[in-house]
Order: structure tokens, then C-alpha cells, then sequence
């Protein structure tokens, strides 16, 4: 190929969810109101988790980190595809669809390494009880976010820096919302293997090793819940672990119907299971974990009352 067709794009453009504008219209508002109550969520649970002295343990600093990274990770897709359809436009920038991608696969690994961290503490909590609070030292707890944060952001790196190697030609529609890491690596013109190759296997080694620390955690937790004498420990058991289960279930649910299957061309499916992973786990992870704990409830029931009544006596 001539080298002079082989340029460096200088912009990508975002088809969106939809080709018709109304569609479009609607979704966009759909996704605003989503966004909201995202950021919403998330920040209620991280002041509630701070303002409250009783929630200041392992589980609650990891519950407070995974809102952090949710916050993020919703603010890298959403709020340029609503710029962008503001201003009528479709468009990219080269260094903004790179920066997306390097954030995006960032917080999106980032979610599945604070997962398999939090299945480790139940996994402390219900089966070594008595060590938990030897094992779960607060070092330990920073320790196993910074370390996951390192391991992040190197792989990231990684892809972000072959992504950068690659020549992009005449083509530079994206069938997508986001510069999606995938979408991109099959507009190129350049030899991709080295990509595709490290998509595979680091990629693949990072996605795999949370899922099997959360597999092996939940194999001994429910192998030492049948042990026990009563139901009702074994229900009070199981009902710590199904917020988490939940979360685990729709996060590698989302990540299978989009990046588990080959496709030549982005499809419905493709697209939904998308929002599900961009989107939706964001929005309704502090639902999940909130409408079923009571401590979180109370936690983030607290500020808003105190709010109330300090409005109440300003207006006496």
C-alpha cells in the first residue's frame, strides 16, 4: 500500500447507538438521566461510607473504591456522546479517542480486580472469622487497591501504546459510542497482530485472573457454609455475599455477550451488552449494594436527614 494513504487519522467518527435521530434524541436523554443518577449513587455511597466512623472497614473501603472507579468509568463514554450530540457532531479527536481507550480499559479491568478483591474479604469474613481483622489490616486493604491500580494502568499502557503504532486510512467510522479498543484495532490499515496478540493473551490474563480469585473465593465460602449447624447461619452467611454475587454476575455477563464471541461487524447485541457494561453496572451497583444492607441504608439515610433538618431551621 502506497505510504501516502497509510496517514494518521486526525479524527474518528461515533456512529452512536442509533442511525435515526429521534432514536438518537431519545436516547441520549435516556442516558443523561442514567449518567445522573450514576454520579448521584456512587457519591452517596463514598460520603456515606467517610461521614460514617462504624463503616470505616475492609469491605466498606472497598465498597467506596469500586463507586470511585464506577464514577470514572461512566465519565469516560457518556459525557463526550452527549457533547457530541449537542453539538450535532459526530466526531473525535485522534488524542481523545486514545485517551478514552487508555481510561477505558483502565476502570473497566480496574471493576474485575476490586470484585475479586472484595470476594477475597468475604472469603476472610466467613471462613477464617476469628483472623479477620489480623488478615484484613488496613495495609493490607491499600496494598491490594494500589497493587490493582498499578496492574491497571500498566496494562493499559500496553494497549494504548500499540494502539498509537498503528496507521488508520481512509476509513475512520467507529460502529459505536465510545472509541471501544476492539473497534478501533479493526479500522487500521497497519499489520495488527501484535495488537490482536496482546489483546488475547495479556488481555485475557487480566480479565481471567479476577474471575478465578472470585471463583476460588466463592468455591471455599460455600464449602465451609454447608458445615454449618443452622440454616440461619448459613442464610446470615450467603446474604453477605449476594449483593456481591449479583454485581460479579451482571459484570461478567456484560463482558461475555460483548468480547467472548467473534464478530466481523458490531450487532444489536453487541451494542446492548455494551451500555450493560459502560452504563447500566455503573447506575445500579450502589442500588444493589444499598437496598440490601441495612447499614448503608442508615449510613446514607444520616446526611440527608441532617440536610433536611438544617434547612427546616434556616427557614425558622
Amino acid at each position: 500500500m502506497d505510504r501516502t494513504n497509510q496517514t494518521r487519522t486526525a479524527e474518528f467518527l461515533l456512529l452512536g447507538l442509533s442511525g435515526q435521530q429521534e432514536q438518537e434524541d431519545a436516547l441520549c436523554g435516556l442516558f443523561l438521566c442514567m449518567y445522573l443518577v450514576t454520579i448521584l449513587g456512587n457519591l452517596l455511597i463514598v460520603l456515606a461510607i467517610s461521614w460514617d466512623p462504624h463503616l470505616h472497614t475492609p469491605m466498606y473501603f472497598f465498597l467506596a473504591t469500586l463507586s470511585s472507579v464506577d464514577i470514572c468509568f461512566s465519565s469516560v463514554t457518556v459525557p463526550k456522546m452527549l457533547v457530541n450530540h449537542v453539538v450535532g457532531s459526530k466526531s473525535i479527536s485522534y488524542p481523545q479517542c486514545m485517551t478514552q481507550i487508555y481510561f477505558f480499559i483502565t476502570f473497566g479491568n480496574m471493576d474485575g480486580f476490586l470484585l475479586s478483591v472484595m470476594a477475597y474479604d468475604r472469603y476472610v469474613a466467613i471462613c477464617r472469622p476469628l483472623h479477620y481483622t489480623v488478615i484484613m489490616r488496613p495495609r493490607l486493604c491499600v496494598l491490594l487497591v494500589a497493587v490493582s491500580w498499578v496492574i491497571t494502568n500498566l496494562h493499559s499502557l500496553l494497549h494504548t501504546l500499540l494502539m498509537v503504532r498503528l496507521n488508520f486510512c481512509s476509513n475512520n467510522t467507529v460502529r459505536h459510542f465510545f472509541c471501544d479498543p476492539y473497534a478501533i484495532i479493526k479500522l487500521s490499515c497497519s499489520d495488527t497482530f501484535i495488537n490482536e496478540l496482546m489483546v488475547s493473551v495479556v488481555g485475557g490474563l487480566i480479565s481471567i485472573t479476577p474471575f478465578t480469585c472470585i471463583t476460588v473465593s466463592y468455591v471455599y465460602i460455600f464449602s465451609n457454609v454447608l458445615k454449618f449447624p443452622s440454616m440461619r447461619g448459613i442464610r446470615k452467611a450467603l446474604s453477605t455475599c449476594g449483593s456481591h454475587l449479583t454485581v460479579v454476575s451482571l459484570f461478567y455477563g456484560a463482558i461475555l455477550g460483548v468480547y467472548m464471541h467473534p464478530s466481523s461487524s458490531y450487532s444489536v447485541q453487541d451494542t446492548v451488552a455494551s451500555v450493560i457494561f459502560t452504563v447500566v453496572t455503573p447506575l445500579v451497583n450502589p442500588f444493589i449494594y444499598s437496598l440490601r444492607n441495612n447499614d448503608m441504608k442508615q449510613a446514607i439515610r444520616k446526611p440527608i436527614m441532617r440536610r433536611l433538618v438544617f434547612i427546616h431551621d434556616s427557614r425558622i
